[in-house]
């Protein structure tokens, strides 16, 4: 499904601020895997996303995606395939524009039949709302208003639903449920889990949180340094508590306080 073969990259490179964002970093997953990523503060998580998706062309190495070399394929391209969200939930949505258009900007994005400049259906308008209303958030019923006016909860629930509305062939979560209060980001993990399984989406996901490192997906990676330090999956992964996680990061000379409080 997704292959990453000795992608390195360089910020800077030949000055005093060149830092090595990844080294010979090889990643491979298979069709619906669900993993979670750790790391401290500059160990190249958000880097490794913005590679897959085409935001960061590697200085050496290769990215595939269903077997398709797409190392330098633009990242407007690549966003037909892979969704994304981030921490901020002001990124992922037009504010000026309705909940409705902002659900078609994405259809008409990601749909390889429907051409940008489509006009959407009744039909389609149809689906937005049904899809709207399993958010069980009343957005179905504000489709005219425009996402300026919703809550950070609301604007990420939406934007979930927007990278998921045409199903990706990967979903890149960047510490999606970060900037909520506890109470809004659950019901965005749960809402995360929910539309994951029923699409069998393939999906990695970056966090701090070592319970929902452990709680969420079949998979879990470690990164320091660019590199892929630890990656537990099946036997390896069951049964472990994030203590046992703790322990890990610190058996690799790792200390990390973020990590620490969550």
């Amino acid at each position: 499904m997704l292959k990453l073969e000795n992608i390195s990259l360089t910020f800077n490179p030949g000055t005093v601020n060149e830092k090595k964002a990844l080294e010979n970093l090889n990643l491979h997953l298979e069709k619906g895997d669900f993993v979670t990523i750790l790391g401290s503060n500059g160990a190249g998580k958000s880097t490794l996303f913005n590679t897959i998706a085409g935001t960061y062309l590697p200085d050496s190495g290769k990215v595939y995606l269903d077997g398709k070399d797409i190392t330098k394929l633009p990242d407007y391209k690549r966003s037909k395939e892979i969704g994304r969200l981030f921490q901020d939930p002001l990124k992922g949505t037009a504010p000026n524009m309705t909940i409705e258009e902002n659900l078609a900007l994405a259809y008409l994005r990601a749909n390889h039949a429907k051409s940008p400049f489509s006009m959407v259906s009744r039909a389609d308008r149809a689906e937005f709302r049904d899809r709207l209303a399993m958010l069980n958030l009343g957005l179905e019923d504000r489709m005219n208003q425009p996402v300026g006016l919703l809550s950070g909860g609301q604007r990420q629930a939406l934007t979930l639903l927007m990278a998921t509305l045409v199903t990706p062939k990967i979903l890149l979560l960047d510490e999606h449920t970060a900037a909520l209060d506890p109470g809004t980001a659950e019901i965005v993990l749960e809402l995360t889990k929910k539309i994951v399984a029923e699409h069998g989406i393939t999906c990695l996901m970056i966090t701090h949180n070592l319970a929902s490192s452990l709680a969420l997906g079949n998979r879990t990676i470690m990164m320091e340094g660019g590199h892929i330090l630890l990656d537990l999956k099946n036997e390896q992964r069951a049964g472990l508590t994030p203590d046992d996680l703790l322990h890990l990061f610190r058996s690799q000379g790792l200390d990390n306080d973020r990590i620490l409080l969550s």
